[in-house]
């Protein structure tokens, strides 16, 4: 899960934000290839869209580009992976194109509610907390899972002393593993060692080189990074604190629906399966397309 904003956190970059001090360095990556390309516009959905989207026909999406498989970088500079392509045909539903723009991830809400992006779609998990500065629209189920060595007996509910590595500023690296460490010292244990990167390609690639006992990131990120070096890491252990992954919207805004009718248009017609079959990460998915499940369930 991507790390929790808090309220204080959310207002300080807004400040920033005022001062044009968010990060769009990397220029603008447009994807408009398939599946989006042949995806026909839902007519319903599109009727829900604000004058000014539709005027524009394009969404402005902020994203830290750098979650793979969810959302990364190709060779080219281009946005990648099975949110990417989701967005795409999200996007194609309404009858709008994407424009992807790279953004530090504590920045997104900030700039979504000062009107830089329309939507901010970077893995965030939907939160109480959050929800009080931004809209979230559901389209997934993430849980947190571990990586450990292959032939090695890593147990997350008992790790202290472990080393850990982590992506810096998920979810893992702000809540779990800092809860976990003092629950340990708590117990008159070990700490945990967390061992934080910039990307989680470092952070993997850590545990592939015996630097680390073990590695937490979203469950789609562990099962992605086992895939890719299946030789040298596995699953210690199943998903668990699964909760969504939702796209934020400024509050209230009429945005949401028109998202919200979109993605279900997407998983009514198999194009939402299609996609994340693809990608391996079918596990998450979900029936209901739904607004702020962290509070209204």
């Amino acid at each position: 899960m991507r790390t929790r904003l808090t309220v204080a956190a959310i207002a300080a970059a807004s400040a920033l934000l005022l001062t044009g001090c968010v990060d769009n360095s990397a220029p603008p990556t447009d994807n408009n290839a398939a599946p989006g390309a042949e995806i026909q516009v839902d007519q319903a959905a599109e009727a829900l869209l604000p004058d000014e989207i539709r005027e524009a026909g394009k969404l402005m999406i902020g994203m830290d580009i750098g979650y793979a498989p969810n959302e990364f970088k190709k060779e080219d500079g281009s946005a990648d992976g099975w949110a990417v392509e989701l967005g795409n045909a999200m996007a194609a539903k309404l009858g709008l194109t994407t424009e992807y723009q790279q953004s530090a991830f504590d920045r997104i809400i900030p700039a979504v509610n000062g009107g830089t992006f329309d939507i901010g779609y970077s893995s965030f998990t939907d939160t109480a907390e959050r929800e009080q500065s931004v809209d979230f629209v559901n389209y997934y189920n993430a849980g947190v899972q571990w990586a450990q060595q292959i032939g090695k007996a890593v147990d997350p509910d008992n790790a202290c002393g472990l080393t850990v590595s982590v992506q810096a500023t998920t979810y893992e690296e702000t809540e779990e593993l800092p809860a976990k460490s003092a629950a340990c010292e708590a117990a008159g244990k070990e700490p945990i060692n967390i061992l934080k990167f910039e990307s989680q390609d470092e952070a993997t690639n850590a545990l592939a080189l015996g630097r680390a006992d073990a590695m937490s990131a979203d469950s789609p990120i562990t099962q992605y990074a086992v895939a890719q070096v299946s030789d040298k890491i596995e699953l210690a252990g199943d998903a668990f604190e699964v909760a969504p992954y939702g796209i934020a919207v400024k509050k209230g805004s009429e945005l949401a629906a028109a998202l919200q009718a979109a993605l279900q248009s997407l998983v009514d017609d198999g194009t939402y399966m299609d996609i994340l079959t693809k990608w391996g990460v079918q596990d998450g998915a979900i029936d209901e397309i739904t607004i702020n499940a962290a509070t209204k369930g």
